[in-house]
């Protein structure tokens, strides 16, 4: 049944059964995080009321993959509460703008007084400006969270509890060219549909108007955006969004049997290896190609469903149609970059063919906003956030490791949403022209100003050899804690993973990654710079550390110590450096190298030769590099630490016994010989020599190259000159 433009179908209510999950689980790979389990828990519901219950019932509804994509989605509830005066008051707590429900907190509920909100019902229309001032005005504690842009639908609503999720299953029977008569087929009565329309005051007024007409409706779905559903209490509300995306998964599992998805392959899926090798190819020209506003970090996925997709015979055509849901945009953009392969493209002609389909999205996009724009409205970075390369993968981009997998996390729901809606019929999206509105529409970009502010090194990759103590650990941290992505690197794969550990629980998932390293090995390092470019894009910053240290007269002087030296301490160096090196050119985005040499360069120590000449040797190579870098904007740079003790695995026992015979002195008073050494006679821990590579890694050392930073209290003997 229509009724201007509403759709009211009845949906017959059915409890969830045992063995739907097993059925559920054969699917197909295209349908992702099918089965709609409830994940209530009535003894742990008990002991919660209130705003409590709903903060529990939210986290649920976030935990659903499938029910809303990261910071999607809002929930609320009606309560009486006291204002200012201690007078009682009806408040709608209601999610507020920027919070994710998966991990949402009561002072993520801001509470708006219910009878600024149902005095608007008096509106026919209300501007996006005057609304949202409006409701900072209706706010019980002043100074608080934004509410959500769809306050007013959940506060138009006479229901205790009311849920709005952008369930893909449920997006799915919308977003194709047959959905009325899909959703009178799966839902039959009471359920209203309402068409598109952007949110705000308007479709707010137009969900109260259609529940108003049909009192006895069950759930309200708004067609390429999501579903509503209400209760008399939070459970209510929660266990009907789960039957109503039950039926919606049933239909699509039924219609799907059998069925080719998205029209079978078309490109060949390479091979594991083959498909590695391409994307350490094409992922730092990638970067350099996204990252010409500002930089980018760019990820790589070629599992299952996704080479399925990209490699099927319809799935970049369909790609190409439009999000699945208008909160998509704001962070994928309308469409991803389709780049146009057959399967046998390898080295530089799949590099320029991805170049190539970067340079057409940009001039498509440009068009784009030049037709959409609206007064006020600026051309943003016009560069692809996803990026699908058939037989192949797909890259995605961002301002950091997070905000990459959020892309791909939508992407994949979007490939989820496409295969439901090519079940029932042709996949339809939002006309450009309304996708642009969300995309541009400030209070969607406000949820982006809600992030913190970028920091120093925010947006860069920075890989530190021998990171899993001393100097390198310490210059690790210091590197994230500005901001950089930071590939912990060391023979002790243990302890590398160990730091990155430390660093990802002070700043953040996605910050660091721990890899194994022998220095000396070829194709280790060119491992480890694999897992770098595949981790996070590419590479910006080179921390060269990794060191040991040998100490012994010349003249009884192995060959095997003489050449284990200069292996770590030389060869070392020139192979990670070469590696890096060709990364930060092919991006062409510049970059920097660090060197972590020593005071012996300058000041070489008695009995030991090894060290000295092996770390002279790394000197020269950094100047080398500063010579040949700096036609591409890379700069190469050395500090000179002396004496760092603490947390140092280069300070073994056996180098402190060698070491403090050489001076003449007990093993025990080593570490005061070497801070009564110096002229400023103090100690020079990890922490003083990871803030001189700060400066030499950041843009605060940008007109910088070749020049030595020593950290060592003053060593007249090892001034640089």
């Amino acid at each position: 049944m229509v009724e201007s433009g509403i759709m009211v179908v009845r949906a017959e209510r059915r409890p969830r059964r045992l063995g739907d999950a097993r059925r559920e689980a054969s699917l197909g790979s295209w349908y992702r995080d099918a089965a709609m389990h409830s994940r209530w828990d009535d003894a742990e519901a008990r002991r919660l009321e209130g705003l409590d219950l709903l903060v529990y019932a939210s986290r649920l509804i976030g935990a659903e993959t499938s029910l809303v994509v990261w910071g999607g989605g809002n929930t609320s509830i009606k309560t009486i509460e006291r204002d200012h005066r201690g007078r009682e008051v009806q408040v709608l707590r209601v999610k507020g703008s920027g919070s994710d429900l998966k991990s949402v907190q009561r002072k993520d509920f801001p509470g708006v007084r219910m009878d600024d909100i149902l005095a608007l019902l008096e509106r026919d229309d209300m501007g996006d400006t005057e609304m949202v001032s409006y409701l900072a005005h209706g706010l019980l504690d002043s100074g608080g969270t934004r509410p959500s842009i769809e306050t007013l639908l959940h506060g138009f609503l006479p229901s205790h509890a009311v849920i709005h999720t952008h369930a893909d299953a449920i997006v799915s029977l919308t977003n194709n060219d047959h959905h009325r008569d899909v959703f009178a087929e799966v839902y039959g009565k009471d359920v209203i549909t309402l068409p598109y329309r952007r949110p705000g005051f308007r479709i707010s007024r137009d969900v109260a108007d259609a529940l108003r007409g049909h009192p006895d409706a069950t759930a309200l779905v708004l067609e390429r955006h999501g579903t509503i559903t209400w209760g008399a209490t939070v459970r209510d509300a929660y266990d009907a969004t789960l039957e109503l995306v039950t039926r919606a998964e049933e239909a699509i599992a039924a219609r799907k049997r059998g069925r080719p998805v998205f029209g079978g392959p078309r490109v060949p899926m390479r091979e594991g290896a083959a498909r590695r090798a391409a994307a350490l190819a094409a992922a730092p020209r990638l970067r350099g190609a996204l990252s010409r506003t500002r930089r980018v970090i760019v990820t790589f996925d070629d599992s299952p469903p996704i080479l399925e997709f990209v490699s099927s015979a319809h799935g970049p055509r369909l790609s190409q149609i439009g999000p699945a849901t208008p909160d998509h945009t704001i962070y994928t953009k309308r469409l991803p970059c389709v780049v146009a392969l057959e399967g046998r493209e390898t080295g530089e002609s799949l590099v320029a063919a991805i170049e190539g389909a970067v340079e057409r999205f940009v001039a498509d996009y440009t068009r784009y906003v030049d037709a959409n724009r609206f007064e006020g409205a600026e051309l943003g970075d016009p560069r692809p956030r996803v990026v699908l390369l058939p037989g192949l993968g797909m890259f995605t981009a961002g301002r950091d490791r997070r905000t990459t997998g959020i892309v791909n996390d939508i992407y994949r729901h979007t490939i989820d949403v496409i295969g439901g809606a090519s079940a029932f019929g042709e996949y339809v999206s939002l006309s450009a022209r309304d996708a642009f509105d969300v995309e541009y529409w400030p209070l969607e970009l406000y949820k982006l100003t809600l992030a913190p502010p970028e920091k120093e090194l925010a947006r860069r990759i920075a890989l530190v050899t021998g990171g899993a103590s001393g100097i390198g650990r310490a210059v690790a941290r210091r590197l994230a804690a500005e901001g950089a992505h930071v590939v912990v690197a060391d023979l002790d794969e243990v302890g590398a993973r160990k730091t990155a550990d430390e660093i990802i629980a002070a700043v953040g998932a996605g910050r660091a990654l721990g890899v194994g390293m022998d220095v000396t090995r070829e194709d280790s390092v060119s491992a480890g710079l694999g897992e770098t470019v595949l981790a996070y894009g590419g590479l910006d910053l080179l921390v060269s550390n990794a060191g040991i240290a040998h100490s012994c007269p010349v003249e009884r002087l192995s060959l095997a110590d003489w050449e284990r030296s200069f292996a770590v301490n030389a060869r070392g160096h020139f192979l990670v450096a070469r590696e890096a090196m060709r990364i930060l050119t092919a991006q062409g985005l510049g970059g920097a190298l660090v060197f972590v040499a020593t005071k012996n360069v300058m000041s070489p120590g008695k009995d030991f030769a090894a060290y000295s000449a092996a770390k002279a040797a790394e000197a020269q190579l950094a100047k080398v590099l500063a010579l040949e870098g700096a036609p591409h904007g890379i700069r190469s740079n050395i500090v000179n630490p002396d004496a760092v003790f603490h947390d140092s695995k280069l300070w073994s026992e056996d180098v402190r016994r060698e070491r403090a015979a050489a001076q003449g002195i007990p093993v025990t008073e080593l570490e005061e010989f070497y801070r009564k050494r110096n002229l400023l006679g103090v100690r020079i821990l990890p922490e003083d020599v990871a803030e001189a590579v700060l400066f030499l890694a950041s843009d605060r050392s940008a007109k910088t190259t070749g020049c030595t930073i020593t950290v060592d209290g003053g060593v007249k003997d090892a001034f640089p000159r």
